[in-house]
């Protein structure tokens, strides 16, 4: 057996011990909720790298299962994977490649200033739960919700966000508020759709008129910004494909980096 022969082995070796002692570095950052999401997307050579920013999305506990992955799941995590692409590119904001998945069950959350929910139509929140968000806005927590539509999802998700911030007030947001204007000058904005709408009327299960909504507290920073009857998510998913139209895709870049950045600067 020659010298190089032994190296190699040795070196087969070293990687079947990292993957057998389940060294994380050896796995897909996010492997473990892959069966919850809706496309799985593979890691990036710099998913381990630590930034000053990450976009952190939601895990919560739903009413309904969106055939094989759970509604917090949908559009993940491609739709965050190719949005942060953007951000990275468009702005100075020292951006994860990856994203954060934050259970709503841990304190996990504190660490992370801005997160993403989708589908909150759907959720169910216990009383623990509530309370943990309610210390995350309590402590300056920003939330942005997406993806949701009609009268009945838009009761479900008041239901519990008024239990999470019992003192918030909630407001149409103005063209001439600052989370339009940070960045981008989105006083010209549009709705947003989902692609299984986007060329059919755009209306989704009901949701007729598109509504950019916050819920702001006693000095009016937004603490939830709301995106109701409208798909941001699936413009960022989509963002790399022709068939689904640009304009769309541009639009939902632009207000997701508005949102990061007023969440960072207010």
């Amino acid at each position: 057996m020659t010298a190089r022969t032994v190296v190699a082995l040795l070196g087969l070796a070293t990687l079947l011990i990292g993957a057998q002692s389940g060294n994380p570095r050896q796995q897909r950052r996010w492997a473990q909720y892959e069966r919850e999401i809706q496309t799985p997307w593979d890691d990036p050579p710099d998913a381990w790298d630590e930034k000053e920013f990450a976009f952190a999305r939601l895990r919560y506990q739903s009413g309904r299962r969106r055939g094989w992955y759970q509604s917090w799941g949908i559009d993940s995590n491609k739709a965050e994977r190719l949005f942060v692409q953007g951000v990275r590119r468009l702005t100075r904001v020292d951006t994860r490649s990856v994203e954060q998945m934050i259970d709503v069950n841990s304190d996990e959350m504190f660490n992370w200033p801005w997160m993403y929910a989708v589908a909150v139509g759907d959720w169910y929140l216990s009383d623990a739960q509530i309370g943990r968000l309610k210390k995350f806005f309590d402590r300056g927590g920003f939330l942005m919700v997406d993806d949701f539509h009609s009268e009945q999802e838009w009761a479900n998700f008041m239901a519990g966000i008024t239990r999470a911030i019992p003192g918030g007030t909630l407001i149409e947001i103005e063209n001439d508020h600052p989370i339009f204007q940070i960045v981008y000058d989105l006083s010209g904005r549009y709705r947003v759709p989902g692609a299984n709408v986007v060329r059919s009327g755009q209306v989704e299960r009901g949701g007729i008129d598109p509504r950019w909504r916050a819920i702001v507290d006693a000095k009016g920073r937004v603490q939830v910004a709301i995106c109701f009857n409208m798909d941001l998510g699936d413009a960022w998913e989509f963002a790399d494909d022709p068939w689904y139209p640009e304009m769309y895709a541009s639009m939902a870049y632009r207000m997701g980096i508005n949102y990061i950045l007023y969440a960072m600067t207010h």
